[in-house]
């Protein structure tokens, strides 16, 4: 499924020039994503465990275009991590997309009701993942549960 509100006005981003945070628990996941980001280019790709301290460890790196956070996270969930990246000045207009193994249309809405701005559901596909990376570097909503 693919839903376009109202996008936020963004400067489109290429991949080659990106900074991605994926905050993910399991490190399979992570290196599914990683590896994927990488084939498509993208030089700096960190990684954070659990929604606690993201700000924080946001705040060291010089930039970030994208965070892809997990919901169910040891610690703060991802909406935890998401008010407080919401809240902070510096990092309020990030693209921030959910990526949940709980792919469903409530959860979906409950992610957009959050303030996420894309919603990928897991198992993710590598043959769409790129494409979906892509449109939200582009500033284009991405909420899909499969």
């Amino acid at each position: 499924m693919t839903d376009n509100p109202q996008p936020k006005a963004r400067e489109p981003i290429h991949p080659k020039d990106a900074t991605v945070l994926i905050v993910e628990d399991n490190v399979s996941n992570f290196v599914l994503m990683a590896r994927m980001l990488a084939y498509m280019g993208v030089p700096r790709c960190e990684w954070k465990t659990s929604g606690w301290q993201v700000v924080e460890f946001a705040d060291t790196l010089p930039k970030i275009d994208l965070i892809l956070m997990d919901i169910r996270l040891p610690y703060e969930d991802g909406y935890a991590a998401l008010s407080k990246v919401r809240a902070t000045r510096r990092l309020k207009d990030t693209i921030v997309t959910a990526v949940t193994a709980e792919a469903s249309q409530e959860q979906m809405a409950k992610a957009r009701a959050a303030g996420f701005d894309g919603f990928l559901g897991k198992p993710l596909d590598p043959d769409r993942f790129p494409d979906q990376i892509r449109r939200l570097l582009r500033g284009e909503p991405v909420w899909e549960m499969m």
